[in-house]
């Protein structure tokens, strides 16, 4: 009973992310529009010891509701795990120990046209994609160290050791 409840309580979670990141998408407020251009997505949850890294190198701590840029890097400690929604609605689950790089992404909400590129360095993720993947599946992509692959389904978990 209490497994039930806490998988519908996740699920109300989900999709409370997901209006929010579909509020953030469609607004038409001239000054939000920069803003959410370089913005990609947001964190919907940490757990444990998450680092955000910037393009410039810079770390921050990861928390709930932070913003993400397309080219940020999602670094997990041990124990840790980190889960991000993009602005397609697609949801990134990065493992323990783990390092993610979000290399490319743009979107355009009216069209639905975009790309995704990720590249795992190390550890372990989960993509379940949104409406890019849907319109387009080869607009979503997965680098690792020894191989690039490309999804032709939904919801898809990738590891690797980073060891090539």
């Amino acid at each position: 009973m209490m497994k039930k409840f806490l998988t519908a309580l996740g699920g109300f979670a989900f999709w409370g992310a997901v209006a929010l990141v579909h509020a953030q998408t469609t607004s038409t407020a001239p000054a939000a529009a920069p803003v959410a251009e370089l913005q990609a997505g947001f964190v919907k949850s940490v757990r444990g010891n998450v680092q955000l890294l910037s393009s410039a190198g810079t770390p921050r701590a990861a928390s709930a509701g932070d913003a993400l840029t397309a080219v940020d890097r999602i670094v997990t400690g041990p124990d840790s795990s980190a889960a991000v929604v993009l602005r397609d609605d697609t949801t990134l689950v990065v493992g323990p120990s783990s390092r993610l790089d979000l290399k490319e992404f743009h979107f355009n909400a009216t069209t639905h046209e975009g790309g995704v590129l990720v590249s795992l360095l190390r550890g372990s993720m989960r993509m379940i994609t949104g409406l890019i993947g849907k319109s387009n599946p080869d607009a979503i992509r997965v680098e690792t160290q020894t191989a690039t692959i490309g999804i032709r389904g939904t919801d898809f978990i990738v590891q690797t050791d980073g060891q090539p």
